[in-house]
């Protein structure tokens, strides 16, 4: 799961045993050399979806990490970018890889449920990060994107199809968030990353209720399941 350049074991567990937000600050170094890092396969297709409906002005990447995102928010905006996050030292790391952009994009240390941003952006999008917000953070996480936007922004974001009953990839990610949960009962201070919390029609009611329309796209770079439906979409919240 790791190249040579990745985290050690007892790194790992330093960072499992550490705070979300100290947890990154550790692992920023080595991010991304990771499986963390979301691969750019997303990103590509995310792009591609959003390709036809720019250009926008100024775009933001929201929980950006090492800055991964500017893939996509890079060639569709025509002002600035921005990437928040509330780890120091993925945004050190962000800022060394993005040194060599022009003009530079700005990197915003913050937390995602208390954004300063309001009428700023066109676009925003996330990739990998809503699994450190339990669902009962989400509506204040969607109004603040909300407030962030100017009338007629949107917020992009892939999603994937949830694994079946039979798959193994159910049982992995149900062990972790059982895992997950046991150690936040027993040890302080919390590390919130769970892979089933964000189900999509959830979400769905979440955004609309903060304001947003929604519109959901598939993502045809990675097909379709057996009865029909996408392994991936695309989420479009529209700030009306």
């Amino acid at each position: 799961m790791f190249s040579p350049e990745g985290p050690s074991l007892r790194e790992l567990g330093e960072q499992a045993l550490s705070s979300v937000e100290r947890g990154y600050d550790l692992l920023a170094p080595r991010f991304d050399h990771t499986p963390f890092r979301t691969p750019d396969r997303f990103l590509d297709a995310v792009g591609a979806g959003l390709a036809g409906l720019g250009p926008f002005e100024d775009g933001l990447d929201l929980c950006c990490g090492t800055g991964a995102g500017l893939r996509v928010l890079a060639p569709l905006c025509r002002g600035s970018v921005t990437g928040a996050d509330f780890s120091a030292g993925m945004l050190a790391e962000a800022r060394r890889a993005g040194s060599a952009r022009r003009p530079g994009p700005r990197w915003v240390r913050c937390d995602a449920r208390a954004m300063p941003f309001r009428d700023g952006f066109d676009l925003a999008v996330s990739f990998g990060a809503f699994g450190h917000f339990l669902p009962a953070e989400r509506p204040a996480l969607f109004a603040g994107i909300h407030r962030a936007l100017r009338p007629g922004g949107l917020l992009a974001f892939p999603i994937g199809a949830p694994p079946p009953f039979s798959s193994p990839w159910y049982w992995a990610f149900a062990g972790f968030d059982a895992a997950m949960r046991v150690r936040n009962a027993v040890w302080r201070p919390p590390f919130v990353m769970y892979y089933r919390t964000f189900p999509l029609r959830a979400v769905r009611e979440d955004l609309i209720r903060a304001g947003f329309t929604v519109e959901l796209r598939p993502l045809p770079e990675f097909g379709r399941r057996p009865d029909g439906s996408p392994r991936a979409r695309l989420v479009l919240a529209g700030r009306a």
